[in-house]
């Protein structure tokens, strides 16, 4: 009994979100897709000790899930007649179920990519939404990494269950035409999941690996099913800031700056693999802003050293990023590289003319870089106001404590 609770287990790790991708497609609805699929596995445990372990564990799953679900539509209907289109979506046999799946079932978890990404959502919802049904997070996990209570949360995806329904978003794969703005809806989710994880916006914890983790394997799986540009991009660029998750930390939780930290403790592996991606992207000539910052990225994975590192490569870098992407954020990135490249009044001038313009006034790693800079020209006073006025806005623990180290290091 324990090996088969054992099976079960393995088999829900391995296939639940393919199961459930599936079931929504046959049922047209999330609620009961997903009660479709915890029967499937009650009736697995109580199942498969007696029977055994069927040859497609999957396919046993779909078809079960989706027989229960038909018993549940009778009695919501009260034995009445079931839709014939329903009835008739899926063989009754397991046997031709699995040659079914076989060529469906990727296409189902990319539809529901596509699905809980749909532009006609709230972009949070769309977060919420993907964590839940596509990476099988739970509400309270979502709700604890974006510092939100479960029962907003729960609103939150219930909503955008109910808008799915009555807005009759297709359940499908955007035609050529459309993909280009819907793959960017798609790869701003996964973005936005992989930097919550990478460098979360407040809390006691520098990083989120279940939250990073869970966009990588996404990102991963949507380059085998859409090999598009920057879908190979993004996927380069997470598996190369991924790389020094070990090194951004001290062993008791402290932010370690780039320059200080220990680079043999980056990850070989995942600089090899992103490196690949990377080639694979900048051949296409059809690249963007996700490709360019794994561009940024790889610069700094090459470098041997902190010294080593090539600054005028990196400003070039962020000089096409500027074009594509004219943001302030890009803007103050790039004068801190330009600050590493020509020195640190160089940069200064950049970053007080972006803070000048307001657009960055209360964001604290604007006032950090202003800080830094202020520091290593010697210019105390200005320093200290500047650490202030960022710990003022930083809500992150680790962050926290490494400004108030910088502040009390700073001369009288």
């Amino acid at each position: 009994m324990d090996d088969i609770h054992g099976t079960v287990d393995a088999v829900y790790r391995a296939e639940s979100r393919r199961v459930l991708a599936t079931l929504i497609r046959l049922l047209g609805d999330f609620d009961l897709a997903e009660e479709a699929l915890h029967e499937a596995f009650r009736a697995a445990i109580e199942q498969w000790p007696r029977d055994g372990v069927p040859a497609n564990p999957r396919a046993w799953l779909v078809s079960t899930g989706r027989f229960k679900a038909i018993d549940r539509i009778r009695v919501r209907r009260r034995l009445s007649p079931l839709d014939d289109e329903l009835a008739e979506q899926l063989p009754a046999e397991t046997e031709d179920l699995a040659a079914m799946l076989d060529v469906e079932l990727e296409d189902d978890r990319l539809r529901l990519i596509f699905t809980c990404c749909h532009p006609a959502l709230p972009p949070d919802a769309r977060i919420a939404l993907t964590l839940r049904e596509v990476c099988g997070l739970t509400t309270e996990e979502i709700a604890r990494a974006f510092l939100a209570a479960p029962s907003t949360l729960a609103q939150r995806i219930v909503r955008a269950k109910n808008k799915i329904k009555v807005a009759g978003i297709p359940y499908v794969v955007p035609s050529r035409e459309q993909l280009p703005e819907r793959l960017e809806a798609v790869l701003r989710v996964v973005y936005l999941v992989f930097n919550e994880g990478y460098a979360a916006s407040s809390g006691s914890s520098l990083t989120r690996h279940d939250l990073s983790a869970e966009a990588i394997r996404v990102g991963r799986l949507l380059v085998a099913l859409l090999p598009e540009p920057e879908a190979i991009g993004l996927l380069a660029l997470m598996l190369l800031q991924e790389s020094r998750r070990a090194a951004r930390t001290s062993p008791a939780g402290d932010l370690v700056l780039l320059d200080a930290q220990d680079r043999s403790l980056w990850d070989r592996t995942l600089i090899d693999e992103g490196m690949e991606h990377l080639r694979r992207a900048l051949a296409t000539q059809n690249f963007g802003g996700y490709t360019l910052q794994a561009a940024i990225a790889s610069v700094h994975a090459a470098a041997p050293t902190s010294a080593a590192t090539n600054w005028a490569q990196i400003v070039g870098w962020y000089d096409l990023l500027l074009s594509l992407e004219p943001t302030p954020v890009v803007e103050l990135n790039r004068a801190v590289a330009v600050a590493m490249r020509d020195g640190p009044a160089a940069g200064l001038a950049l970053v007080e003319k972006l803070l000048e313009r307001g657009e960055l006034a209360d964001y604290h790693l604007a006032h950090a870089a202003r800080a830094d800079l202020c520091r290593r020209l010697g210019r105390s006073a200005e320093a200290r106001a500047a650490y202030e006025r960022a710990l003022e806005l930083t809500q992150l623990a680790p962050e926290r404590r490494f400004l108030e180290r910088r502040l009390a290091e700073l001369a009288p």
